[in-house]
């Protein structure tokens, strides 16, 4: 099978992340993550939109019409009838729900955030997404997928790494993964280039050196959308 062609790799992404895979094929393509950067990334926005999905909804008023079902089922003996609406207003409902439907999966399924040029879910040793960074023209967002627990005394440093080159410091990560990490014009500049983003564990403040002094912790591919 040939696992390079865009729509099969998203669909194995979006199946794995939602769980759909069976143990065979989970296997398969947990294999072809070790090796395949890109794919990580893929695995990553879908695990991302799907996070989103988690929140608690505000509670709502049930509808007459559903008392008035429940109540029929409940007492046979007496016929329930609704009372009907204007086709009109019936009309008006369903284009309304139609509409949040569309709405909702194009906000899961393809998340394009306004200026946002570039993207990458870094992961951990174990393959799995710790840490969602999305560049803007001047600064980087960041997002905590699992971070582990940081000791007082030690900050987490990002680093840009071109092929072949040294680390460059982006600045440290926001405490708790989250937050915003403004970038120079120099640092803007990179952001043009094919990137490895990278994350290590230094003392408080970040590198003494200008180079990573402590374990990788997180990598990933910066990839344009």
């Amino acid at each position: 099978m040939n696992y390079q062609t865009t729509p099969l790799r998203r669909a194995l992404a979006g199946d794995y992340a939602i769980g759909l895979m069976p143990a065979t094929a989970r296997r398969r393509f947990e294999a072809l993550l070790l090796d395949d950067a890109a794919l990580r990334v893929e695995l990553g926005h879908w695990q991302a939109a799907l996070a989103s999905l988690t929140g608690t909804l505000p509670e709502r008023p049930v509808p007459d019409h559903v008392w008035e079902g429940i109540q029929a089922r409940i007492e046979p003996q007496v016929l329930h009838l609704p009372a009907k609406k204007p086709l009109w207003l019936n009309l008006r409902l369903w284009a309304a729900a139609f509409g949040i439907v569309i709405a909702v999966l194009v906000g899961v399924l393809y998340q394009r955030d306004l200026g946002v040029e570039y993207n990458a879910t870094l992961v951990a040793a174990n393959q799995q997404p710790a840490l969602q960074i999305k560049a803007f023209a001047d600064h980087l967002q960041v997002e905590p997928l699992a971070l582990a627990a940081l000791e007082p005394t030690r900050d987490l440093e990002l680093w840009a790494i071109q092929p072949g080159g040294k680390p460059i410091s982006l600045g440290l990560v926001p405490t708790a993964g989250r937050g915003r990490i403004q970038l120079s014009p120099a640092q803007q500049a990179l952001l043009a280039a094919p990137l490895t983003l990278a994350v290590s564990l230094e003392p408080r403040g970040g590198s003494p050196t200008g180079q990573p002094t402590g374990p990788v912790l997180y990598q990933g591919q910066l990839a344009s959308l």
